[in-house]
């Protein structure tokens, strides 16, 4: 890639990252209001990975606007996102086994239903398009957050499958088995955020 077509690509990435971090707000604050009202363990889930997803984009935002190489900082960011990773892994346990156990009955949620069927679908397309990008800028911190989005993408269809069931035959018992079943996913990102971070970053943003 010229030379000359680089800033054409920065403006690119700054546009689908602002974008991206509009829908993860819309995503965060909706799937967590929809966990807390239906006391989803799936939607708890789903709406805590996000918040990382939104953490992510939010760097990999800064780095482009400002075209500045932090090291450091994306190492703090992984951190961060991974620690809290493991604090949402926790929730859904605790979530899943107060449902199993009848001390907590998940509610069909029909806005938690619409929300996962939409991030089903516009992730996987964020995700191909940051990817697109990543080559064409040679950025390792755009490849890893196009992950993230391909994995939310990927989180909300079994999330879906959770809801759905609970919404059309009303067994109650799918929302936690589908909240667990996003664990090793949230738990495999948590681990590599973390062990990313003591490495070295070899891209030029």
């Amino acid at each position: 890639m010229e030379i000359t077509a680089a800033p054409d690509n920065f403006r690119r990435v700054v546009h689908l990252q602002v974008l991206t971090i509009a829908w993860m707000t819309v995503e965060v604050v909706v799937a967590l209001g929809a966990a807390w009202v239906a006391r989803s363990p799936a939607l708890l889930g789903f709406g805590g990975d996000s918040a990382v997803e939104l953490l992510s984009a939010s760097i990999v935002f800064w780095r482009f606007r400002s075209r500045h190489d932090s090291v450091k900082t994306e190492r703090f960011a992984a951190r961060v996102g991974g620690g809290l990773l493991f604090i949402v892994a926790g929730f859904v346990v605790v979530t899943s086994s107060l449902s199993f156990l009848g001390h907590l009955e998940p509610r069909p949620s029909l806005v938690g239903i619409i929300l996962l069927a939409l991030a089903a679908i516009g992730m996987p397309w964020l995700a191909g398009r940051k990817r697109m990008l990543a080559y064409k800028v040679s950025s390792a911190a755009l490849r890893a957050d196009a992950t993230e989005s391909a994995l939310c993408g990927y989180l909300s269809l079994i999330a879906l499958g959770g809801l759905l069931a609970n919404w059309a035959f009303h067994v109650s018992w799918t929302d936690p088995v589908a909240a667990l079943g996003l664990l090793p996913f949230i738990i495999k990102e948590g681990w590599q955020a973390i062990h990313t971070s003591h490495q070295c970053c070899g891209s030029r943003i």
